[in-house]
Formats: C-alpha cells, sequence, structure tokens
C-alpha cells in the first residue's frame, strides 16, 4: 500500500440506503475537518437529490456536482477534470474530501474496452493524485457495475484486500492485444515532412466524414502525439466518423504508463507533454509497447 497524502478508498452499495449509510459518515467527517474547504459530492443526479434529504441544512456546506457533468469524455478528460478543481476549490495541499460515484451504467460500463479505460483511471490516480492531501471516496453501486468491475476496482483501491501496484494492473490492461488495422487502412508514406503529413491526415479525415473542426482537431493530436514519440515509421488510418482511427508506429519505447495522463503545469505544452493533448482530444489512446519500439492507436470517438 502506498504511503502518500492522498487517500483513496472504495465503498459499494446495492440499495439508497447503503449509500446514505456509505456515504454520509464520509461527508460528516469532511464537514469536521478543521481549516477544509466544503467537501464535494460527484454522483448521480437522483443521489444527490438523497443527500439533500439527508443532510438539511447542512447540505449547503457540500458542493454538489452531477456526474453526468464531471464523467464525461474520456478517463484523462476526468484526470484534467480533478486537477483543475483540486488547483481551483482545494486547501494547500491538495486538502479536501471528494465523494465520487463513476457512472457504470452510462459511457464507462458500455464495453470490456471503456471499463478497462476508467479502470486504469482508478489505478493511475493513486501515483498521479499522491503528492495531494485528497481524500477520496469512490462509490460503486452493485445493481449497475458488474461483480468483474467491482472486483477489478478493487484491485485499484487501497485499503482493500485486492489492492496492487497500479503499474501491475496498467500492464495487465495493456497485456491484451489491440485488433489488427483492417485490410483497407490507409498508410502514409513516411519519412515526410509535419506538414504534409498534417495536411494529409486532415484531408483523410474530411473525406471520412468528420466535421472542419473535428477533422483539425484529429490531425492535431495525430501531430501532438508524433512530435512526442519520435520519428514515426509508419501510420495507418481507418474509420469512418466519428470513429477515425490513427495508428503510429515508432522504433522508441514509451515505457512510461504515465504518458499523456500527467496535467502539464501551463497551457503552453511542452513537446514532451504532446500525448497530454492527444488524450484530451481523443476517446482512446492506446499504447503497446514491444520489443523494437511501440504501437500507439489512437480513436477521435
Amino acid at each position: 500500500m502506498p504511503t502518500t497524502p492522498f487517500t483513496h478508498r472504495m465503498t459499494t452499495y446495492g440499495a439508497d440506503d447503503e449509500f446514505l449509510a456509505a456515504t454520509l459518515p464520509f461527508l460528516t467527517e469532511a464537514l469536521s475537518t478543521p481549516d477544509e474547504p466544503p467537501p464535494a459530492a460527484i454522483a448521480a443526479p437522483d443521489k444527490l437529490d438523497l443527500l439533500r434529504e439527508a443532510l438539511g441544512k447542512d447540505i449547503k456546506h457540500v458542493a454538489l456536482i452531477p456526474s453526468t457533468d464531471w464523467y464525461t469524455g474520456s478517463a484523462a478528460n476526468a484526470v484534467a477534470r480533478s486537477a483543475d478543481y483540486l488547483a481551483t476549490h482545494a486547501a494547500p495541499g491538495g486538502r479536501v474530501h471528494l465523494l465520487m460515484e463513476p457512472l457504470w451504467n452510462g459511457r464507462a460500463g458500455r464495453d470490456p474496452r471503456e471499463t478497462a479505460e476508467w479502470i486504469r483511471y482508478e489505478a493511475l490516480a493513486n501515483l498521479l493524485f499522491a503528492p495531494f492531501a485528497t481524500t477520496a471516496l469512490c462509490a460503486y453501486d452493485t445493481r449497475t457495475a458488474t461483480p468483474a468491475v467491482i472486483e477489478a476496482a478493487r484491485r485499484a483501491h487501497p485499503g482493500t484486500d485486492a489492492y496492487e501496484d497500479p503499474t501491475h494492473v496498467t500492464a495487465d490492461l495493456d497485456a491484451v492485444p489491440l485488433p489488427p488495422p483492417p485490410p483497407d487502412a490507409h498508410p502514409l508514406t513516411h519519412p515526410a515532412a509535419p506538414t504534409t503529413t498534417a495536411t494529409a491526415v486532415r484531408q483523410w479525415a474530411r473525406a471520412r466524414g468528420l466535421p472542419v473542426a473535428d477533422a483539425e482537431l484529429f490531425t492535431e493530436a495525430i501531430t501532438a502525439a508524433t512530435t512526442t514519440l519520435g520519428p514515426v515509421t509508419e501510420t495507418l488510418l481507418w474509420g469512418e466518423a466519428p470513429s477515425c482511427v490513427c495508428e503510429l508506429r515508432t522504433t522508441h519505447r514509451v515505457d512510461d504508463p504515465l504518458a499523456g495522463f500527467v496535467p502539464p503545469p501551463t497551457a503552453e505544452l511542452d513537446p514532451v507533454q504532446g500525448l497530454w493533448f492527444t488524450r484530451q482530444v481523443c476517446a482512446y489512446v492506446d499504447i503497446r509497447d514491444h520489443p523494437s519500439g511501440a504501437t500507439v492507436r489512437l480513436q477521435y470517438a
């Protein structure tokens, strides 16, 4: 179990009264912690209604945030949202209590691949937020999260008897092979000037149905990834809007489970932070290291 200021707890419940039994003591603890800002409850709207009724007048001291507003987009978007919240609302050192209810009946529970991304997010949170004295309680509803999801989440939360080092969890996720590109994947010629490659990607994306703004974002995401990864030996494009896919192959391994997840210190991106931008734009960024380099697959939506 890591010894860091960050406290990452997990609870499960299968009924509304169990939700309150698990979360009210957490919020009460937060409200009684000296010199700490109001806690935040990030949960489904119906759960927020339960908290309003149970807390009565004390609810004015709790920030209520619908989970449908928090868990939007990719897992990397949730990292950015959490980092921004700590920067703007937490006390020095990141001190704040966060009650967080993942949306397992929505996007995050849609398919095994999406589930894997959110388990990755839960595991990497232990590393990303290790320097912060934040106390988080992740509440899992067993009515929507499957037993397999619950067991996987237990591996990502210190304090459970199933907890594992985050790098072990992510290594298991990355051990799943990526499906091979389709036979009609479109290759780009290498080497090519970055501007030439960007133009080719942009034109291809528009031809595949992406609107102008989306095609531009997709192109910028690929350019950012290419800048970070170094020389790219092969680029393949396939799919139709909105699920356009780009696969980059390089002779350099990435060898970093946090690649693209660490928030940059400023809005101006350094080239080594390009994968952060890529992860913010794309729904999926899959990295597979192998002995001779790496394969990085980007899916826009």
